[in-house]
């Protein structure tokens, strides 16, 4: 779920204060995944608060809670609503760099290597399954077609079931702050 809110001018600080106590409250609700917010750069009064539950059911229940309703009711004064966007996928991996500035200090964006690192581990495991299941099946076809229907049953299996499943239990490694090298003397 993504929520763009004008924040008026102003009132940055206390709303990251808002958000940050809506992320404290939503994170011991069943199902949630994890939450943050961007601006499109530091001067702009519009933020994006992004929040992430396991499933549509979960998502409703934080939705039409009493504690939601409190937390949204406390903030009202601070910024208006301009734009609900409820997305399912991996659409925030196309954005372009530079579109939006993270403002959580607590998130770790994890190195691209150890990002690499968790899509292949479950990539590559069910390519080759794939590609032994289906050779006798497409060994007289042309590779382009071969590896279309390949791609075609890899893609969902890879964006709905096993890349969530690996970055959920790579979770804490990906997550973990990196460590500052001392400098050499």
């Amino acid at each position: 779920m993504s929520v763009a809110r004008t924040v008026q001018p102003g009132y940055h600080r206390q709303f990251a204060a808002w958000a940050h106590a809506g992320q404290e409250l939503a994170r011991e609700w069943p199902g949630y995944l994890g939450s943050g917010w961007v601006r499109a750069s530091p001067e702009s009064n519009e933020w994006h608060v992004m929040y992430r539950f396991s499933d549509v059911e979960t998502l409703r229940a934080w939705d039409d809670s009493h504690e939601r309703r409190w937390w949204i009711d406390s903030g009202g004064d601070l910024m208006e609503i301009t734009r609900v966007e409820h997305r399912t996928g991996i659409e925030g991996w196309f954005d372009r760099p530079g579109d939006v500035s993270i403002t959580v200090p607590e998130t770790v964006v994890p190195p691209r290597w150890k990002q690499a690192v968790g899509i292949f581990l479950p990539f590559f495991p069910l390519s080759l399954l794939s590609n032994l299941l289906l050779s006798p099946l497409t060994a007289g076809w042309p590779v382009v077609l071969a590896v279309l229907l390949n791609v075609c049953i890899l893609t969902p299996l890879m964006t709905y079931l096993l890349l969530p499943l690996s970055m959920r239990m790579l979770r804490p490694w990906l997550q973990k702050p990196r460590r500052v090298r001392a400098p050499r003397t």
